[in-house]
C-alpha cells in the first residue's frame, strides 16, 4: 500500500527548486509581511504589484497562491507550511503562478495537484502548465461527433457520451458514482485514450483501493492520478481539478483523446468555501461565495474537441457531484448540472432494489451524445427509454392491485426483462457490438420464454455464442458501426438460433 501522504518540507523543497530553475529571474524581488496568519490563510501587507493565483514565497521555504488583491495588501492561501507561519513572516511575489508538470512522464504515476510524486519514484518532467489556462474558443471547437465508449450498456445505449462532453454524473453517496468513472478508465484500455482521474478530499485508503483496481485491469498505464486527500489543507484540494485538467491539456493539445474524472466537485466547492470565508469574502447561498459558479464553470470549459487546425485532440470530462437525500434542485448540484452537456442520475432506490448501475433513466439525458452514437446502436436503442419508461409507470400501476389484461403484462414483461439485460456486473465492459447483440435479443422478444432470474445467464451464453460463432461479423459491426441487411440478418438468426437452445435447457 503506498503512503499517499508528503509533509510540507517537501512541498516547499519543490517549489524552490522549481523557482530557481528558473532562467528569467527579476533583478529587483518586492517583500510583503505577514499581518494576519491562521487556519491556512495570511493577509499580507505589501506586493502592490501581484497578480491573481501567483506563487508567494515566505522565510521556511513556504509557499502561498494569491487570492484576494485589496487595497491594503494580499489575501493568499498557504500550499505548506500551515502552522510554520506567524505575523511578520517575511513574503516574496515570484511572478510566477502555480505551474504542474505534464507530459508522458506522468502516465501511470500518483502525483498531489503540484505534480509532485507520491508513489515513491522520482518523476522527471521536461514540460510545465499553470494550472489556470483559459479555455479554447468557439472557433477552435469542433462538433462533438466522435462516441467515447463507456463499456456500460444502460448509458452506452440511453444516455451516449461524445469526445469533448461534460457530462455529469451525479447522485447520494454509495450508489456507484465512482465505479462508473473507473469501469468508463478501464474499458478505454487498448482505444489510445488517455484519462486523468482527480480525487478531491478522498481517504487515502481509497485512492490505493483505485490504484490497485486500475492496475489489476492494466489501466494504469495509460492513466494519470491527481490526489489531493481529506488530510491535506483546502488549497490543495482547491487547486487539484485545475492541475488534472493542465495535465489533460496537455495531450490534448498533442491531438490525443483524453479523459478527466473530477471525484468529487461537491468536496471541491466545500474546499474553496472555507478558503473562502477564511479570506473574509462574503458568504451567499449556503454560505458558499458568490462566484462559486463560476469555480466550475471556468473549468468545466475548458473541456473540448478541437478543431483539426488545432491537432482534433479532444479532452471529456466525467464531473461527479454527491447529492443529499436524492435533492438534485440542491445549490451546487443545480449549478453543475446547468454547465454539463447532460448527467447520469443514480438513484438510492434502484441500487439498494439490485439495480446496477442504477441509472434512472427518466432524471438522466445526454444533449449532445446522440449524434455521437454509431449507427447500430442508435438503431436498436431507439425505443429503449419509451419502453423503460412505460414499464416504470405500468408497474407502479399495478402495485395498486388492479387487474392487469394480456397487452399491458406483455408490456411489463418485457421491461423486467429488459432492465434484468441493462443490469450488469462491476468492471466486466461490454464492447459495442455486444451492446448491439444484446438490444437485439432484448428489444427483438427473443428473451421472452426465459424466465427472469435467467435472463443474466441467457445473456452471457450468447456472447459466448456470437464469440464462437460469428467473430467476423462481430469484428465487422465493432469496426464499421452500422449495420448491413447481410449483417443484421446473420446476427438475428444466430440470436434465434441460440434462444430456440435455450429454451430446451
Amino acid at each position: 500500500m503506498y503512503d499517499l501522504g508528503i509533509n510540507a518540507k517537501e512541498i516547499g523543497a519543490y517549489l524552490k527548486g522549481r523557482l530557481e530553475s528558473y532562467e528569467a529571474k527579476p533583478v529587483v524581488y518586492e517583500y510583503g509581511t505577514v499581518g494576519y496568519a491562521g487556519d491556512g490563510v495570511v493577509k499580507i501587507s505589501g506586493l502592490a504589484r501581484s497578480h491573481y493565483g501567483e506563487l508567494v514565497a515566505l522565510d521556511n521555504d513556504v509557499y502561498g497562491m494569491a487570492m484576494d488583491l485589496e487595497l491594503g495588501g494580499v489575501g493568499a492561501v498557504l500550499l505548506n507550511g500551515v502552522n510554520e507561519v506567524q505575523v511578520g513572516t517575511r513574503v516574496r511575489g515570484t511572478g510566477r503562478v502555480v505551474e504542474v508538470p505534464v507530459g508522458e512522464e506522468l502516465l501511470g504515476r500518483i502525483v498531489n495537484p503540484l505534480g509532485i510524486p507520491l508513489d515513491g519514484r522520482p518523476l522527471h518532467a521536461k514540460e510545465y502548465y499553470p494550472i489556470e489556462r483559459p479555455a479554447p474558443a468557439i472557433i477552435d471547437r469542433e462538433k462533438v461527433n466522435e462516441p467515447l465508449q463507456t463499456g456500460i450498456l444502460a448509458i452506452d445505449s440511453v444516455i451516449p457520451i461524445g469526445k469533448g462532453q461534460r457530462e455529469l454524473i451525479i447522485g447520494d453517496r454509495q450508489t456507484g458514482k465512482s465505479t462508473i468513472a473507473v469501469d468508463t478508465i478501464i474499458n478505454q484500455k487498448d482505444k489510445n485514450v488517455v484519462c486523468v482521474y482527480v480525487a478531491i478530499g478522498q481517504k487515502v485508503s481509497s485512492v490505493t483501493r483505485l490504484h490497485e483496481t486500475l492496475m489489476a485491469y492494466g489501466a494504469m498505464d495509460y492513466t494519470v492520478i491527481v490526489s489531493a486527500t481529506a488530510s491535506d489543507c483546502a488549497a490543495m484540494q482547491y487547486i487539484a481539478p485545475y492541475a488534472g485538467c493542465s495535465i489533460a491539456e496537455s495531450f490534448m493539445a498533442k491531438g490525443r483523446d483524453v479523459l478527466i474524472v473530477y471525484d468529487d466537485l461537491s468536496k471541491h466547492a466545500v474546499a474553496y468555501r472555507a478558503m473562502s470565508l477564511l479570506l473574509k469574502r462574503p458568504p451567499g447561498r449556503e454560505a458558499y461565495p458568490g462566484d462559486v459558479f463560476y469555480l466550475h464553470s471556468r473549468l468545466l470549459e475548458r473541456s473540448a474537441h478541437l478543431s483539426k487546425a488545432l491537432g482534433g485532440g479532444s479532452l471529456t470530462a466525467l464531473p461527479i457531484v454527491e447529492t443529499m437525500a436524492n435533492d438534485i434542485s440542491a445549490y451546487i448540484p443545480t449549478n453543475v448540472i446547468s454547465i454539463t452537456d447532460g448527467q447520469i442520475y443514480l438513484e438510492s432506490e434502484l441500487f439498494h432494489a439490485g439495480v446496477r448501475p442504477a441509472v434512472n433513466i427518466g432524471l438522466s439525458v445526454s444533449r449532445v451524445g446522440g449524434s455521437a452514437q454509431k449507427k447500430a446502436m442508435r438503431k436498436v436503442s431507439g425505443k429503449l427509454r419509451l419502453t423503460l419508461a412505460q414499464y416504470r409507470e405500468l408497474i407502479i400501476f399495478s402495485q395498486f392491485g388492479a387487474d392487469i389484461d394480456p397487452t399491458t403484462k406483455k408490456v411489463i414483461d418485457k421491461g423486467a426483462r429488459l432492465q434484468e439485460t441493462l443490469k450488469q456486473p462491476q468492471s466486466t465492459p461490454y464492447k459495442m457490438s455486444e451492446q448491439v447483440c444484446l438490444l437485439m435479443a432484448a428489444m427483438g422478444d427473443y428473451q421472452s420464454h426465459v424466465p427472469l432470474n435467467r435472463i443474466r445467464e441467457f445473456n452471457s451464453g450468447l456472447l459466448a455464442r456470437l464469440r464462437t460463432v460469428c467473430p467476423e461479423q462481430l469484428g465487422e459491426l465493432e469496426t464499421t458501426g452500422s449495420f448491413t441487411d447481410e449483417l443484421q440478418a446473420t446476427l438475428n438468426k444466430a440470436i434465434e438460433e441460440y434462444a430456440k437452445g435455450f429454451k430446451a435447457v
